[in-house]
């Protein structure tokens, strides 16, 4: 098996008596692009923050490129790129300034391509940091973190304040930066469409649990919306292998399963004399589901 790139066990992360991250395992191989994706305080942001070592862990372990989080070596710090949520930059620099600053750390810093990027992005070589708009400083700080051609990229909401143009312009380089297969990226989002377009992977976070961690391609195979109308009326404890939600109302019923599999509508029609109907779901589908938000679904399909 390939040596993970990012490898938790048993993570866990408190501040007090809080408890935000809960018994993390996580594995992420090298050239695998993973989208972290969680609700507002589901703990994305303090996992990437223990990923990095910039927050002790409380317990577990966490490595990356084989180190422990907490103690990386400067050799593995210089195969790291990350752009965090507050993305600070100095302000008195000059954009131009600033990616040369950045570029001098660094013994292999690409200034073809990321010249190309400014161009690209329309960032003002000569303005002042400062300056900038929003979303112009969090594309500098997308550049100044893939200037150095990092073997892991880490993205913590790096499109928040991205027009639709620039979205684009910005996952078309994150296709560009991992066609190399040795290139890993962990992003957190909260644009599933953006996440669908790139994503390998994905993982979900919920309370500070991982919900579950894989293909994304093998998620949205397995997970299914199943409308249900019986002869008979349903029980209210109908057990469905993989139900993460389920609407029961006599005869009817909507399930959506994450472990769905081709002779449970063949088992239900028999069993419960139903016609059943299958219905694929997206990734923001899903998300909502395992998150618990997706209750305004309707029972019945509208019949206008």
């Amino acid at each position: 098996m390939t040596a993970a790139v990012i490898k938790t066990q048993g993570l866990e992360k408190r501040f007090g008596r809080e408890q935000v991250l809960s018994g993390i395992d996580l594995h992420i191989e090298p050239g695998q692009i993973v989208g972290l994706i969680g609700t507002n305080g589901s703990g994305k942001s303090t996992l990437i923050k223990c990923l990095l070592g910039l927050l002790r862990r409380s317990g577990g372990s966490s490595h990356l490129f084989g180190e422990d989080s907490w103690n990386l070596s400067a050799q593995a710090k210089a195969r790291l790129g990350y752009v965090s949520q507050e993305f600070a930059i100095l302000p008195w620099m000059k954009v131009q300034a600033a990616c040369d600053y950045t570029g001098a750390f660094y013994e292999h810093w690409d200034h073809p391509h990321v010249d190309r990027l400014l161009t690209e992005w329309e960032l003002p070589r000569d303005k002042r940091v400062s300056t900038l708009s929003v979303g112009q400083r969090q594309k500098l700080a997308v550049i100044l973190a893939m200037g150095h051609r990092p073997e892991l990229l880490i993205l913590d909401e790096p499109v928040a304040s991205l027009d639709p143009v620039a979205r684009r312009q910005f996952l078309q380089s994150l296709i560009e930066f991992s066609a190399d297969e040795k290139k890993t990226i962990l992003f957190s989002t909260h644009i599933t469409s953006d996440l669908e377009r790139i994503a390998s992977h994905v993982a979900f976070l919920r309370q500070g649990l991982l919900g579950y961690c894989g293909e994304l391609d093998t998620l949205k195979e397995n997970c299914k919306r199943l409308r249900i109308h019986a002869a008979s009326p349903l029980p209210g404890d109908l057990q469905i292998p993989g139900t993460v939600r389920s609407e029961i109302n006599g005869p009817d019923a909507l399930v959506t399963v994450t472990e769905f599999h081709a002779e449970t509508v063949a088992i239900l029609s028999r069993q419960w004399q139903a016609r059943v109907m299958m219905e694929d779901l997206n990734l923001e589908e899903i998300f909502l589901e395992m998150s618990g938000f997706a209750a305004n679904t309707p029972l019945m399909e509208s019949t206008t």
